[in-house]
């Protein structure tokens, strides 16, 4: 994490740092101040967003990131939703295996968005990752080319199970309408299709 970090504040890049518990998230902060000041380097200025913080603090701490005001963005996932800043080039997330993998697709497309050479960093304990967990990791790991999304979308859909459309336990749709008339509406729409073909 240390080289990682000091890796990218040494050319001049930003860093996201991924922690998804707002319980714990101050904790964090004070492990990496405390991991950073070991360094011996300046110490980087950490920021800190999550989903429960009031709108102005939030606005504030993204508009100082934006500027280069702060050097690491201490975040929840609240970060994979439309943050494009070319100077952010690194991404180091903590605890990856409970992401899905969607999920962290899409937070690695949060970082290269300029011309530098870009890093994603999914760290996890080798004790407690799941199955799953380490099906998600290896895919992220397999497809990292551009446009690899439709592939992960694939695995993705592998590894979780495409579900049962006609089963009793669906959700949703089916116990609103039953069924019967479940089956019935998709057979209907099956019918148009062909029609169109």
């Amino acid at each position: 994490i240390k080289e990682a970090i000091l890796a990218e504040l040494a050319r001049g890049g930003q860093v996201y740092f991924l922690h998804n518990r707002i319980e714990t998230i101050g904790h964090a902060r004070e492990k990496l101040e405390l991991l950073l000041a070991r360094a011996g380097a300046r110490a980087p200025k950490i920021g800190v967003i999550h989903g429960r913080m009031d709108e102005s603090n939030l606005i504030r701490t993204m508009e100082c990131f934006r500027e280069k005001e702060i050097d690491i963005l201490l975040a929840t996932t609240i970060i994979e939703n439309g943050l494009d800043l070319s100077n952010v080039n690194t991404l180091i997330v903590e605890d990856a295996s409970r992401l899905g993998l969607s999920q962290a697709h899409q937070l690695r497309g949060r970082i290269g968005r300029g011309d530098r050479q870009a890093f994603a960093y999914f760290l996890y304990s080798p004790k407690k990752i799941t199955d799953t967990g380490k099906r998600r990791l290896e895919t992220l790991k397999k497809y990292q080319n551009l446009g690899a999304g439709y592939e992960i979308a694939m695995r993705d859909l592998e590894i979780r199970g495409a579900g049962n459309i006609l089963g009793r336990e669906q959700h949703g749709s089916i116990n609103r309408v039953g069924l019967n008339l479940y089956c019935q509406i998709l057979n209907e729409a099956v019918e148009e299709l062909i029609k169109e073909a």
